[in-house]
């Protein structure tokens, strides 16, 4: 007996063995996968199982695995069907809408959905009113299409695959091979695209009937609280802003805002939205929104306020937005202590040469200027540009630096294989309007004499040895940012 139980632990362990190293799939992978005996399941359970993990990764974001797994949903559907199988042409449908929702893959969209047409207009023989559910397929058919051609500006030919989408739905009910509840939902559907494929051209005014009828038709099958309602109220106060409705916008901004703090949102999250309602009022322009603006911006940046890396760096976006707009509604004193208290974090989340700093500088030099303080405007306005320009062009500080060297002080300096030889870089950086005024005010708007490059630079960038070997008249800059403030 004891013979018997190890030549049958042996044999089993034999054949892990075997599956193990015929098996595709990386060992990495295989281990969060399905259990061995998983393998041999049949194909249809497979696809089941298949299908139940596209779902699951999709709502958890995961949309690489997503992908993944309806791609596998179409192969196996195939083994267990066939290629003339109206089930091959709705795995094709799914895995068309799995790049559209999920990757915004219109292309790959588009191919897949066509795919599926011709396995459809091959699998339907006579009689041709048996089965329901190929109905209700070449709906999500006609559907996927239109929105792919929606994303790839086709919009003609979306609008008649929609409209054929619509019919035949239409028709559904009429027969009583669907509810009306389900049809409420695929009406609600179909409107929304009508209505994106009517602002893709410029139809202001037929997009808003679109849309009214969609949030109509979604509150009714989901609820007015519904997640579901926030894009599409979204939506509609963007036509409605465009359309001058700026009252009924910041309302419906509003509503949507109030449905997402409802369902306990991420701190981000209900950063966004605040943002959003604040940007509504502040696009306005009218001296009613201001409260609003000014309520919303300060819960954005509440929201964000004790956040860190991505959360710091969106909190100082929307802060210089409200200083922006302190400084349109005439509280300019209130804008400049901000933008003060600002400007340290601003370096330690963006860098010493970032626009966000420059524009920093800038405006507290404008602002040093109005008060008649010429030096400190002059010495914020020039740190302001150089920094501009030098983030602009040099994102290394070790070549921003030497090129501020050779302008500030009229000495050339060379440039490394990132600039393709060209010799010397002030000229580069004076052609620009800006530098050009600042080189005329010091006195040396006239075409400096250079003098030649010296033998370690003329030959080709490839050639030449490493910056530590490289002998200039350019100084040894071992903390740019300590010489950019000496020298302004």
């Amino acid at each position: 007996m004891q013979e018997s139980q190890e030549t049958e632990t042996h044999i089993s362990n034999h054949l892990d063995e075997v599956v193990a190293a015929v098996s595709i799939t990386h060992r990495k992978k295989f281990q969060n996968k399905l259990p061995q005996t998983a393998l041999f399941q049949p194909p249809r359970e497979k696809l089941h199982l298949c299908e139940e993990k596209a779902k699951s990764y999709s709502n958890s974001h995961k949309y690489k695995q997503a992908i993944h797994e309806l791609v596998r949903c179409v192969a196996l559907t195939r083994i267990c069907y066939g290629d003339s199988h109206w089930k091959l042409a709705e795995a094709h449908v799914n895995l068309a809408q799995g790049y559209l929702q999920l990757k915004g893959l219109s292309l790959q969209a588009k191919q897949h959905a066509e795919k599926a047409k011709q396995i459809l207009a091959n699998s339907i023989v006579p009689p041709y009113n048996e089965n329901t559910d190929v109905f209700k397929f070449s709906i999500e058919l006609f559907h996927t299409m239109g929105r792919a051609l929606l994303s790839l500006q086709k919009f003609k030919e979306a609008s008649e695959n929609l409209t054929k989408a619509e019919r035949l739905s239409k028709e559904l009910l009429q027969c009583g091979r669907i509810i009306k509840e389900e049809w409420i939902e695929i009406e609600a559907r179909i409107r929304l695209s009508f209505a994106q494929v009517c602002q893709g051209q410029k139809k202001s005014k037929e997009a808003l009937s679109h849309y009214q009828a969609a949030l109509e038709y979604v509150e009714i099958s989901k609820g007015e609280k519904s997640h579901d309602c926030v894009p599409i109220l979204r939506e509609l106060a963007g036509v409605e802003q465009a359309l001058g409705l700026h009252d009924v916008s910041i309302n419906h901004f509003l509503q949507a805002h109030l449905i997402i703090l409802s369902r306990s949102p991420s701190q981000v999250e209900a950063a966004d939205s605040a943002h959003i309602v604040a940007h509504a009022a502040v696009t306005s322009g009218r001296h009613e929104h201001h409260d609003v603006a000014e309520q919303y911006f300060q819960e954005s940046m509440t929201h964000l306020k004790d956040s860190e890396g991505m959360g710091r760096a969106k909190f100082l976006s929307i802060q210089d937005e409200f200083c922006h707009f302190l400084q349109m509604t005439g509280q300019k004193e209130r804008a400049i202590s901000i933008l003060r208290e600002s400007l340290e974090a601003k370096v330690g989340v963006f860098g010493d040469f970032s626009p966000e700093v420059a524009e920093t500088y800038r405006l507290l030099g404008g602002a040093d200027l109005v008060q008649g303080n010429h030096s400190e405007a002059h010495k914020k306005l020039k740190k302001g540009d150089l920094i501009f320009l030098l983030s602009a062009t040099f994102p290394q500080p070790y070549d921003s630096c030497l090129v501020f060297y050779s302008v500030s002080r009229s000495r050339p300096s060379y440039m490394d294989h990132r600039t393709k030889g060209l010799w010397p870089p002030s000229r580069l950086w004076a052609s620009s309007p800006r530098p050009r005024r600042l080189l005329r005010s010091q006195g040396r708007h006239r075409k400096p004499k250079w003098p030649s490059a010296p033998a370690s630079l003329r030959t080709p960038c490839w050639r030449r040895p490493g910056p530590a070997q490289q002998q200039t008249d350019a100084p040894t800059l071992k903390n740019p940012r300590t010489f950019l403030g000496t020298v302004i």
